[in-house]
């Protein structure tokens, strides 16, 4: 029988809190970015395959927990409504993601050790 290849994934998933609130993480981050690209707090929800009112109250969570809204969303009427990410937003998807990615970049100096375990 031949040997199963192991091969290592490294998955960092950084949340940051505020209290036993989650003000941002991976899904936070991945929802913002759907908002920014759709317009939509309903199309964002749809592509994330969850439901709106999820999509929600995850949007007042972070606009809670940071001094400036990351989201507004105006209401419906003969245009429709929409939402969009805030400048504010923005920028801190760019440092979440920005950390994310160095966090990646630190983690996967210790693969190689991992991988000579298994």
């Amino acid at each position: 029988m031949a040997a199963v290849s192991k091969h290592l994934k490294l998955e960092i998933k950084p949340r940051i809190m505020l209290g036993d609130v989650i003000a941002m993480g991976p899904g936070k981050a991945d929802l913002l970015d759907l908002i920014e690209e759709t317009g939509s707090i309903s199309a964002a929800a749809k592509r994330m395959s969850m439901s709106y009112r999820r999509a929600w109250m995850l949007v007042e969570a972070m606009n809670g927990a940071f001094k400036k809204p990351l989201v507004e969303a105006s209401t419906g009427g003969a245009g429709g409504g929409g939402a969009r990410v805030t400048d504010n937003g923005k920028a801190i998807l760019a440092l979440y993601r920005r950390m994310q990615a160095d966090l990646e970049a630190a983690a996967r100096g210790y693969l190689a050790a991992f991988q000579k375990q298994i």
